[in-house]
């Protein structure tokens, strides 16, 4: 079976203990993985390494079968092939949400198109397109991000990380501050977007919405305690499995 992304063995050193502690992880197009554990389990650490972020100091990371390039054009091509969408969503306040959206399709443009990007509209049509996909007013589309609600901003940041079209989508805590209705919502799509060819990794404090993923990894102090398939009955039939990944840590 040819993986996507591949952990082996990934060890991130940390203060008192390993934020990451030999994790093995391998994802497949088409997989929708969750991953759940409580706060400084090492969710946030193991989508950084996913990223490339962040460089693990034992082990290594493979990207269809190959390590991560380091610079060049196969490096802009990974780049452009892993999106994530961060629980800060990184968006830059001063540029208009149509420059943020764009913004996806840099690692991919090059230098002299993302230059011009800041200062022409580019691609509107794709953008209103995305922008009533994401049920957006395409009229916010010359606004700043700044002027922008909170579950506005949510969705330009999804947005952009459509825009970007890649094959892995990574996502650290994305519903975390979200009301139940839009965090709903926001679920809905990514696992949508998370269907064959591509893959989804999503890291987790409510272990209920995990109905929809094909799989859920259990994080613990750095460790992978369990990596199963979710059944029928979602987190009731992990209940066994849930007590033991929180016992002794504050549920979420």
């Amino acid at each position: 079976m040819s993986h996507l992304l591949e952990l082996e063995r990934v060890t991130v050193p940390g203060r008192g203990r390993p934020r990451l502690d030999q994790v093995t992880l391998r994802l497949t197009a088409g997989e929708r993985v969750a991953l759940i554990g409580a706060s400084g389990a090492g969710k946030s650490t193991l989508i950084a390494v996913a990223n490339g972020l962040l460089n693990p100091a034992e082990g290594q990371v493979l990207w269809q079968g190959r390590p991560p390039a380091r610079q060049g054009r196969r490096r802009r091509l990974q780049q452009s092939r892993i999106g994530t969408l961060w629980q800060d969503l990184r968006l830059v306040e001063e540029l208009s949400v149509q420059q943020t959206l764009n913004a996806g399709r840099l690692a991919s443009w090059g230098w002299p198109r993302a230059l011009l990007n800041l200062l022409l509209p580019l691609e509107t049509g794709a953008c209103r397109e995305l922008m009533e996909r994401l049920d957006l007013d395409p009229a916010l589309l010359c606004q700043p991000v700044s002027a922008l609600s909170g579950g506005q901003r949510q969705r330009v940041a999804l947005g952009r990380l459509l825009r970007q079209d890649p094959q892995l989508l990574l996502a650290d805590e994305p519903l975390a501050s979200l009301d139940p209705r839009l965090a709903a919502d926001l679920l809905s799509l990514l696992l949508r977007q998370g269907q064959a060819p591509r893959a989804l990794l999503l890291s987790l404090h409510r272990p209920d919405l995990l109905h929809g993923f094909d799989r859920v990894v259990g994080l613990r102090q750095g460790r992978v305690r369990f990596d199963l398939s979710v059944p029928e009955g979602g987190s009731a039939a992990l209940a066994p499995h849930l007590e033991q990944l929180y016992a002794g840590a504050t549920r979420p």
